[in-house]
């Protein structure tokens, strides 16, 4: 059962979320701030509390445009803490989902709020507040896709392959594939301690997810579920480095 924290500044959008959150049988308490001071002294209280204290907070959902300091703003403070609670950003403005995924939040909620679309978001958080999902750990990295106006989130550990495609990337997964407007570059950088490793100047690879690894007249392929990926040379023997360690694991 989780406790929930809400902050809005706009009270009426406020009452709302907390009404939705309050129907959802996951939710054990929602309580709500109207700015960003008032909230980071729930979550202080809270803090010092500890995970079975009174005043324990599992989740904020939190506006991002607000008087004074913005959502972002409280999330980066969070961030500091060695256990923080959960974010889900509730917002009205879709340009700030990358500075989301960049903050570990759990999820990205447009307004108007969907009772349907709030519920996947309490959902993800129930799931990782669940005795066998995290002690106390970060919620699993995920990046932000556009779906018909929707953003969701995919955990980067569903991702077999990105392609480049100009300044934007394409992520495959196994249900599918979403664009997404980072360069590959800045994946490759972001996720290599992840184990995704450069294959070629087009194809970013989860080293996981490589099946086979070929070498036929002189060209090296992957194949990643059904897509045969090429390598280039320069990658080639780094890559067979990287595997041979991998499999001795």
């Amino acid at each position: 059962m989780l406790r929930v924290l809400a902050v809005d500044d706009e009270k009426p959008a406020l009452e709302e979320l907390l009404y939705l959150l309050r129907r959802d049988p996951r939710v054990r308490s929602a309580e709500g701030a109207t700015d960003a001071t008032e909230a980071l002294r729930r979550i202080g209280r809270a803090l010092e509390a500890g995970p079975g204290g009174e005043d324990a907070i599992d989740v904020v959902f939190l506006d991002i445009h607000m008087a004074g300091l913005t959502g972002l703003d409280v999330a980066r403070l969070l961030a500091g803490f060695a256990r923080p609670p959960l974010i889900v950003f509730v917002t009205a403005h879709e340009g700030f989902a990358v500075q989301a995924f960049d903050l570990k939040a759990v999820d990205y909620v447009l307004k108007p709020v969907r009772t349907e679309r709030l519920a996947e978001a309490v959902r993800r958080v129930a799931d990782l507040t669940a005795p066998a999902g995290r002690p106390g750990a970060a919620a699993p990295e995920q990046i932000p896709v556009e779906l018909g106006g929707v953003t969701r989130f995919v955990p980067v550990d569903d991702i077999a392959y990105v392609e480049a495609q100009g300044d934007y990337a394409r992520l495959h997964t196994d249900e599918g594939s979403h664009l997404v407007r980072i360069p590959l570059s800045t994946l490759e950088e972001r996720w290599a301690a992840r184990g995704f490793v450069r294959i070629h100047r087009s194809h970013l690879v989860a080293l996981g997810r490589i099946d086979e690894l070929r070498l036929d007249a002189g060209a090296t392929t992957v194949r990643v579920g059904s897509a045969e990926l090429a390598v280039s040379r320069r990658h080639a023997r780094q890559l067979r480095e990287l595997l041979m360690r991998h499999v001795r694991r």
